[in-house]
């Protein structure tokens, strides 16, 4: 009977944990609360310690969202995943439309998919220590400060690398990456124009590439580019406060972001996170024809009590993501000219 009633008072004492998590009380109370399991048992204390893991890493989770980025654009397909796996299935050749037809029986074509599973990435953040002495010395709680540190670093990686993902390897008939026109910006690079942009367009209406979900994410050089020679355009750039600058300029959703792709004097591809020097590049990628997808998210801690030497804890985190093209038909990318 007594170890019914402590079961029933750690079920209790989750619930009313998770409804504190859920109108933004945050890991404080949770951490307070889940520390209460201490009084009622033995085998609560390690059901507690689990729960206290698991909501932490549901809290991670619960904010991971890239909100407000070109991110969201992207359509997520977490419900493709398993195992840190996803499954991609890439439709075969649209069917032919008829107009006016009287010819019968009309043609029958069969459709080929091609379906691969995709490993996704695995992104571990190193371990941040928070000693007894801070616990107890400072005015906030540092353990729920350095999870939401580690999230947002998370994010801001993924996100950067995401965008490499959709970048295009090269410069080919399916994936055309365009070199800017305009005038020389005093360190011989070639400024991106409206110009360039209108005739990127009409290379992309010549693949047949569809004009809905269009997203340019241009990097700083280029959107630095277009405001100091559009008008129109900085004032957008002014008024808006998260997500695109504008949703309709020549064909294209325009974002921006801080980190861009880099290309070799080629045109290819230079691999993420590699010292080569190359030129940044904006990119072009068909939001329908993308995917993201999260996998499962651990956090792991080493826990003060457990280190008598030291008296710290050390926590860190690992996530598993990716975004990626589900049709190399609507990549795209857009480097700087070289002058002469």
């Amino acid at each position: 009977m007594k170890k019914l009633i402590k079961i029933l008072v750690a079920v209790l004492l989750v619930a009313f944990t998770g409804y504190s998590f859920a109108n933004g009380s945050g890991q404080e109370v949770a951490s307070s609360t889940l520390d209460a399991f201490k009084s009622v048992g033995g085998e609560t204390v390690a059901f507690a310690a689990v729960a206290k893991k698991e909501l932490a890493e549901r809290e991670l989770i619960k904010h991971f969202r890239h909100k407000g980025t070109w991110l969201e654009r992207v359509p997520s397909k977490n419900q493709w995943v398993g195992n840190d796996v996803i499954k991609l299935n890439e439709i075969g050749a649209d069917p032919e439309v008829l107009i006016n037809n009287n010819t019968y029986p009309i043609t029958v074509a069969s459709r080929t998919d091609t379906s691969q599973a995709i490993s996704l990435f695995k992104y571990d953040t190193t371990n941040t220590k928070i000693t007894d002495d801070e616990q107890n010395a400072l005015p906030y709680d540092k353990a729920g400060s350095v999870q939401q540190q580690h999230r947002e670093t998370l994010e801001d990686i993924t996100q950067d690398h995401a965008l490499h993902s959709l970048a295009p390897m090269a410069n080919t008939a399916d994936t055309p990456i365009f070199t800017t026109t305009g005038e020389d910006d005093g360190t011989g690079r070639k400024r991106l124009r409206t110009l360039d942009l209108i005739n990127y367009k009409k290379q992309l209406d010549n693949l047949k590439i569809p004009k809905r979900g269009r997203v340019l994410v241009l990097a700083p050089d280029h959107i630095a580019d277009l405001l100091a020679e559009d008008k129109n355009l900085n004032v957008q750039y002014q008024n808006h406060t998260e997500g695109a600058i504008s949703k309709k300029y020549y064909g294209f959703e325009l974002y921006e972001d801080i980190i861009a792709p880099v290309y070799d004097a080629g045109l290819n591809k230079i691999p993420y996170g590699s010292a080569t020097p190359g030129t940044q590049a904006s990119v072009l990628f068909l939001a329908q024809r993308t995917a993201k997808a999260r996998g499962s998210v651990k956090r792991y801690m080493a826990k003060s009590e457990n280190d008598p030497q030291n008296r710290e804890t050390v926590v860190g985190f690992r996530l598993y993501f990716i975004a990626i093209p589900t049709s190399l038909k609507g990549q795209g990318a857009i480097v700087s000219g070289a002058v002469a």
